[in-house]
């Protein structure tokens, strides 16, 4: 990531919010399959709350 960006993120609304990664199993393949959003703060533990 450039570091333009990085500073970007670290100023004002850019720290409401956090990159999330999940880890899901696929169902047709039984492959795992990785999840990713960018999410409030507020509501992280509710996005790996839900399946």
């Amino acid at each position: 990531m450039a570091k333009k960006a990085v500073a970007t993120l670290q100023k004002g609304e850019g720290r409401g919010f956090t990159k999330v990664i999940k880890m899901v199993r696929s169902e047709k393949t039984g492959a795992y399959v990785f999840k990713e959003a960018m999410v409030a703060n507020d509501a992280v533990k509710d996005f790996f709350a839900n399946n």
